[in-house]
């Protein structure tokens, strides 16, 4: 099986190394819309160059538009489609459910791949996505390859293989919204992960200030075998924030895994290269089933490098330092205990004349005040950094055909194996006294310079004793090589957008309260209050209600197999085949900001949709006034009034906390505290607050409103409610 290997590129540079250094596709973004907001990103100018200078070398360029859209903002997403689909993009990268549906009626010869923003990571997800007509999906990094493998679908199957891990679930992270209104889901993320949290049982400090949510950096070098003989299409590397260097070496290196597997020469120097570009402790991640403490460095959440040698030696002036590997002029090192760090301005022997390079002993100025010994690990090597700023040539293999005949036209067809492009020029002569021979076209011919192409073949039919300018032969070849350009330049697909009319689903206006009880007193006194709804998270606890008309399961989230949970009533959180199934209640996890995707969800049978906890009250105000205004009819909606919402949701027990056990919180350093809870499966960690919903008065006359109960006696309950209800 032929793999894609997918660099990033978050600027033209990264693009050019991607390139070079032989990827077979690019994934990049515009200004909107991208998950990576903060990432340089690219013009509609420069995208236009990217999708030019990739096809002329036979490379695919892939854009991200995988954030979450909201209504005000659906023209401009659809403007920003057209605008790529007219210039010969391959194919665009979507989260947002609704998009991905209207974009498939829209521009049904459009590749789509679900992002895994999408979170697809069950079984039911990906075959949904396939029936849609998705090309792709991007599957989330905690599903393992086993897993992947089990996935019969004939849809392509791309992973990330190397670069930054998110610690939750894709698609499933609100701690960057909650904490700062930086939705991760819309490319804002703020890195919440990365930064200090303590532990704590009760009031007992467990662990105390460390980066308990921090993974380290995705390698699967290690495992790469189990890859290449994997179903597994497109290997995905992690990067549009890092720098153009880092993208050129990463692509290097695995380019060299796949097209020279278990040959590959100095795989251990590349591989502390790459440990020098950037790395947090390498893991190979849940795709290769690490535990949780080989997925997490707890210690630091930045770029460690290499370990180089230890100091030995300081005073006030020097710091003097035995090597275990070579370490130069201009390098940058960091000191692991300390953390400190500074670029190597100049390096002396033992009797203080300035070396360019040490690999035993040497002495660096202390300008950092070091005081203690300490383990010295190389951050930047630049060596290496020159080295890669020097771009290597990539050329397209082509073959030509030349004929050379007295009385006719000269003839060149030059051919890339699909498009094939022909020149002609002046008419062919008699030689009077030297005449051409065959291997002197030939090298003419072949005389192809800094163009993107080579000649594997070059065949010259030729009469014999016939004389052609030199000059000419090397024009004709500048003209077809110049077409050939022009050709794979701008090749694109047909333009096809077809009008879509969205018919009204008739849905009936759904008020009233509904909540969330974790105990039989709660669940008994809110249907003596007539709740309209009341879910169960604990299995157990729904059996004994299953029966009640208005009780409904709360099914678990990113299992990989989600009919097995499916009770007879439910509440869902991920996506599936949604019309096979009876009263099915979506959650806020289905993120749904826009009116296409409530559409699209009612269509295929949800009969009321909970609005993500993303937008404010003002947007679910236009959401309603739009869906009304488009379809003429109310939606069937809810809204999180009083809820702890769940802002991560980890696989496995990566903080080591009792099972079931709902008395550990973390602790940030503004002292906020998030309840966490270990479910045997997968870590949640909730809100630091429960969050009212504002304007209730004027959103409960048209959605049912939810409460989520949590400790609440019957008094409390009362009162909430009657809060709610008045």
């Amino acid at each position: 099986m032929m793999h894609e290997l997918l660099s990033p590129a978050g600027n033209i540079e990264s693009l050019k190394q991607a390139v070079y250094n032989g990827a077979d596709a690019v994934y990049l973004a515009c200004q909107d819309f991208g998950a990576r907001k903060f990432a340089e990103n690219f013009t509609n100018e420069e995208v236009i160059e990217a999708i030019k200078f990739c096809h002329l070398y036979g490379v695919k360029v892939y854009v991200a538009m995988n954030t979450l859209v909201k209504d005000n903002e659906v023209p401009m997403f659809l403007g920003q489609v057209e605008f790529l689909y007219r210039n010969g993009v391959d194919a665009l990268i979507v989260q947002d459910f609704g998009m991905i549906c209207l974009l498939r009626k829209r521009y049904p010869n459009l590749d789509i791949h679900a992002s895994t923003q999408a979170n697809v990571s069950a079984k039911e997800t990906a075959e949904l996505f396939y029936k849609l007509g998705c090309k792709r999906v991007v599957f989330s990094r905690e599903l393992s390859l086993k897993e992947i493998e089990e996935i019969k679908v004939p849809i392509e199957k791309e992973v990330f293989i190397h670069g930054a891990l998110c610690i939750s679930y894709s698609g499933c992270c609100l701690m960057s919204s909650m904490l700062g209104s930086r939705s991760g889901n819309r490319g804002e993320c703020s890195g919440s992960c990365r930064m200090k949290y303590s532990l704590k049982r009760y009031d007992k400090t467990l662990i105390q200030d460390k980066y308990l949510l921090s993974t380290k950096e995705l390698c699967t070098a290690p495992n790469f075998k189990e890859l290449l003989d994997s179903d597994i299409l497109s290997f995905k590397i992690e990067g549009r924030m890092k720098s153009p260097e880092y993208v050129g070496f990463v692509t290097r290196y695995y380019r060299n895994l796949i097209n020279n597997y278990g040959n590959v020469v100095n795989i251990e120097e590349e591989t502390n290269k790459l440990k020098t570009l950037y790395n947090r402790g390498f893991t190979v991640g849940r795709l290769f089933n690490a535990s949780d403490n080989d997925l997490m460095n707890i210690d630091t959440p930045n770029h460690i490098g290499l370990e180089i040698g230890k100091v030995v030696e300081v005073t006030k002036d020097k710091i003097k330092i035995k090597l275990d590997r070579v370490l130069n002029q201009l390098d940058g090192i960091r000191f692991l205990e300390s953390g400190k760090g500074l670029i190597v301005n100049y390096l002396y022997k033992e009797d203080g004349k300035l070396i360019n390079s040490a690999n035993d002993y040497c002495y660096i100025d202390n300008k950092i005040d070091l005081s203690t010994n300490d383990k010295v690990y190389k951050t930047l090597d630049y060596k290496l950094m020159q080295d890669l700023k020097k771009l290597p040539q990539r050329k397209v293999p082509i073959t030509m055909r030349a004929i050379v005949k007295a009385g006719e036209f000269f003839s060149l067809e030059v051919s890339d194996g699909v498009n094939t492009v022909k020149a002609t020029s002046g008419i062919v002569d008699v030689a009077m006294n030297a005449p051409l021979d065959e291997e002197r076209i030939r090298q003419q011919l072949e005389k192809l310079g800094d163009t993107p192409f080579v000649s594997t073949a070059t065949v010259v039919e030729m009469g014999d004793n016939i004389f052609f300018n030199i000059k000419d032969i090397n024009e004709i070849r500048r003209n077809a090589i110049n077409q050939l350009m022009q050709v794979r330049m701008n090749t694109k697909k047909e333009v096809i957008i077809e009008n879509v009319n969205l018919d009204a689903i008739d849905k009936t206006l759904d008020k009233g309260l509904t909540c969330t009880c974790k105990n039989v007193n709660q669940i008994d006194y809110c249907n003596k209050l007539n709740y309209k709804r009341i879910y169960i998270e604990d299995k157990e606890l729904y059996n004994k209600y299953r029966n009640y008309q208005n009780v409904y399961y709360k099914v678990p989230r990113n299992r990989f197999i989600i009919e097995e949970d499916l009770q007879r009533k439910n509440l869902v959180s991920s996506y599936f085949d949604f019309s096979k199934y009876d009263f099915l209640v979506g959650d806020y996890s289905l993120n749904v900001t826009n009116i296409y995707t409530a559409y699209f969800l009612y269509q295929m049978g949800l009969e009321v949709i909970t609005l993500s906890a993303e937008l404010n009250s003002n947007e679910i105000i236009n959401f309603i006034n739009t869906y009304i205004k488009y379809f003429g009819k109310y939606p069937s909606i809810e809204l999180a009034g009083f809820s702890r919402y769940e802002n991560m949701l980890i696989k496995g027990n990566i903080l080591n906390i009792k099972a079931n056990d709902y008395k550990y919180t973390l602790v940030n350093e503004k002292n906020l505290e998030f309840p966490v809870y270990f479910d045997g499966v997968n870590t949640h960690i909730l809100n630091y607050e429960r969050k009212t919903l504002e304007n209730i008065d004027t959103l409960k006359k048209y959605a049912n409103i939810r409460i989520d109960f949590e400790d609440e006696n019957e008094k409390e309950i009362e009162k909430i409610t009657e809060k709610f209800r008045s």
